[in-house]
């Protein structure tokens, strides 16, 4: 890791934050933005500035960054301050948004899905940097190791990994194996996590009795061709916690819906939008973990190098009212419809 406080990259991370927020659009930002807030917690004591790096603008990113804000802002109350950024699914962008941060000089930093990790990783080795939605941090980081364990140095957080064997058990429950035998694995080639995911739980589906079909898409601009590819070799389809899938459901649901082919999901946010049913942890809860574990940074309590990834333990069987009406397809008693 190496540090990046040098005039001549803050002075194009800055004028590159200029230029992307006159491009983007809707409710999410590509800039880093102050946020006040109005919370319970006490309103004396020191006053903490946090910068909150967010890759994509999705339900489960954005649900995992509000639960982390809350949770500080329930804390701190007025004492503290978030400078947010959205690299609107861009991995580029959260290298400027991190130099925005550090040319700030800011007391934490939440590092919000892979990108945003690796991003602060490299920038910096002296702010604290928690990740969270992040599905191992060996993989992410390139360690020896893909244990989540104490990883020592500036960095800890939460994982959003849920367990792999109970998903592909719910996807049996749902799609037999005698009546679904050909699963497609549906994921971005670009993203390491997704690729861990797809290899661990193909063994645990080939287990089982399933023929497994890898489909790996570079980018959005690939996504609809392989989903199609997907849809005309496979039963059912299976889609990790995938950002660049999360944040393209709609392209996805186009091609799956109307060929007919059921998808399973890692999480809430890409069942919501083109599946049928998944096995999920609560983001919003994940992110809160997150803003416990910067709180306790914060104070002194605890230091980062000595901390654990932690996890969301409750998990919650959930399905797609719409999809599932529109396939065809009766989920058991015990499952959660999707708000």
């Amino acid at each position: 890791m190496k540090s990046v406080k040098k005039c001549a990259a803050a002075a194009l991370s800055a004028a590159l934050l200029v230029s992307l927020a006159a491009c983007s659009g809707g409710g999410s930002s590509s800039t880093p933005s102050d946020s006040g807030n109005t919370g319970s917690g006490s309103s004396s004591g020191e006053s903490y500035v946090v910068g909150i790096c967010q890759l994509a603008p999705h339900d489960a990113l954005d649900a995992a960054t509000q639960g982390f804000k809350d949770a500080l802002t329930e804390q701190f109350g007025e004492n503290v301050r978030f400078t947010e950024g959205n690299a609107g699914g861009d991995s580029n962008n959260c290298i400027t948004i991190v130099d925005g941060f550090l040319s700030e000089g800011v007391d934490l930093i939440l590092a919000n899905a892979t990108a945003s990790l690796t991003a602060a990783a490299s920038a910096t080795d002296t702010i604290p940097i928690l990740g969270t939605a992040i599905t191992n941090y060996g993989i992410a980081l390139n360690l020896d190791s893909t244990e989540d364990e104490v990883l020592g140095g500036n960095i800890s957080g939460t994982s959003d990994l849920a367990p792999l064997d109970q998903q592909a058990d719910l996807l049996q429950e749902l799609f037999p194996e005698t009546e679904y035998p050909n699963v497609g694995l549906l994921y971005c080639s670009a993203e390491p996590n997704s690729i861990f995911q797809v290899e661990t739980i193909q063994g645990y589906l080939e287990e089982k009795g399933y023929t497994c079909t890898a489909y790996a898409f570079t980018d959005v601009n690939d996504l609809s061709s392989v989903t199609q590819s997907a849809c005309d070799s496979s039963d059912v389809i299976y889609i990790p916690t995938d950002n660049t899938a999360a944040n393209n459901t709609e392209t996805i649901a186009n091609v799956v819906i109307p060929a007919g082919v059921p998808v399973v999901a890692g999480e809430s946010g890409i069942c919501s939008g083109c599946g049928v049913a998944t096995l999920s942890i609560d983001y919003y809860e994940l992110g809160q973990i997150t803003g416990e574990m910067a709180a306790r940074i914060l104070t002194g309590e605890e230091n980062v190098s000595d901390m654990a990834i932690e996890y969301d333990t409750s998990l919650t069987k959930l399905y797609n009212p719409a999809n599932c009406e529109a396939l065809g397809i009766t989920v058991p008693d015990d499952y959660q419809a999707l708000e």
